[in-house]
């Protein structure tokens, strides 16, 4: 834990005995997670102390499909913390003899269903949902459904007080709940110490790097970290064709550069979800051809709904040098054996802000890393120059 967090945890008291509920295929991020919450109130709350946090549930299905969740110990009285991870489709279920591969939906009527068997004993409900249920679909466009909406103001009539959620793709959607706990976090820290991990030698100035955002709606991302870092920023903007609609939006005509040159510099890439990496891997090869050096590629959401080919053979043809994502949804197995993948582990993140929402204490040190990003850049600094 931050000196900060270590201060809160030992001079405050937990508002209620915590308690977590993993939902099938958010069950290794739980455990990750569990195990710093063990280890730090077995070193100053031992009056709370437990083996895990983790109660034991189960979701059968009947052959039909239908499904129901027990919850195997009393959660009575408790601050009680259910994560889900919706974009896990690792998960199956079998229905009238076949095996289906769990959407989204699947685990969001999941967790409506663990809620239910709560049956309204919690002292506190708080969901961890780290990519958001419909988060893609956040405005209407003519006779469209509002997916996220609706299941944020499902949440709050079943009780929910808080949401969790990381890197929302448009944060405005809690405008839906506006009674309701909404924090958006985001994996900037964990990001930026997994790439120099990997990549020590990497330089972050004005000199040598620059952030670029892949198109308009990832500026305020791409704003921050070029803020944070010191770096300037450029843009690519997507010149689509509207009247065509392909796999249900308008194709991309062409990416269209706004910014400095690029000229010699290392690139640095933040978007929230890569799906099919189409999008990146043009955009990489555009930087190529405009004499960008290396180019890093960072997402909080890394889905890969085609498989990993294409950004195999980027990297083989030099236009990606890496690909950074997070441990908070699903990883296809292929990605494992990839040399240009590189995965930045959130669990100790998300145990701070667990510990602290049930120290009642405030998350706005954990929703700015500001001061642990420039602490991370000064380090990075101070090892180079003492091994020059």
């Amino acid at each position: 834990m931050t000196p900060l967090f270590e201060k809160v945890f030992r001079e405050t008291t937990p508002t209620a005995p915590l308690s977590i509920i993993a939902l099938p295929g958010a069950v290794e991020l739980a455990q990750k997670i569990d195990k710093y919450l063990v280890e730090w109130f077995e070193a100053d709350k031992k009056e709370f102390k437990k083996d895990s946090y983790i109660i034991p549930c189960s979701f059968p299905r009947f052959t039909t499909g239908d499904g129901k969740a027990i919850i195997n110990e009393t959660v009575r009285g408790r601050d009680l913390y259910i994560i889900v991870d919706v974009g896990n489709h690792g998960e199956h279920y079998e229905m009238m003899g076949i095996d289906i591969p769990k959407s989204p939906d699947e685990h969001y009527a999941d967790l409506k269903r663990v809620i239910c068997a709560a049956n309204g004993k919690a002292e506190k409900i708080t969901v961890i949902m780290p990519m958001l249920y419909g988060g893609r679909q956040h405005r209407r466009n003519g006779r469209e459904s509002l997916d996220c909406a609706m299941m944020l103001q499902e949440l709050e009539r079943m009780g929910v007080k808080d949401l969790i959620t990381f890197d929302a793709h448009d944060p405005r959607v809690q405008n839906a709940v506006p009674l309701m706990g909404f924090d958006n976090f985001f994996p900037t820290y964990q990001i930026l110490k997994a790439l120099s991990k990997n990549f020590p030698e990497l330089t972050f100035d004005k000199e040598h790097m620059m952030v670029v955002s892949p198109d308009e709606g990832a500026m305020p991302r791409n704003i921050y970290y070029a803020s944070v870092l010191g770096l300037d920023l450029g843009m690519f903007y997507k010149r689509r064709d509207y009247a065509n609609v392909v796999q249900g939006r308008n194709p991309i005509i062409a990416h269209e550069y706004i910014g400095n040159s690029v000229m010699g510099m290392d690139i640095f890439v933040a978007d929230d979800i890569i799906a099919t990496g189409d999008s990146v891997i043009k955009l990489a090869r555009e930087l190529k051809e405009k004499g960008a050096a290396r180019i890093f590629i960072t997402a909080t959401f890394a889905l890969f709904t085609e498989g990993v080919d294409k950004f195999q053979s980027a990297y083989e043809e030099g236009l990606i040098d890496a690909m950074v994502s997070t441990n908070l949804t699903y990883r296809i197995p292929e990605l494992k054996g990839m040399k240009w993948f590189v995965e930045a582990d959130l669990s100790k993140y998300i145990a701070l802000i667990i510990s602290a929402c049930n120290h009642k204490d405030s998350v706005s040190g954990l929703l700015d890393p500001h001061e642990k990003v420039q602490s991370l850049i000064d380090k990075i600094e101070k090892g180079k120059k003492q091994n020059p």
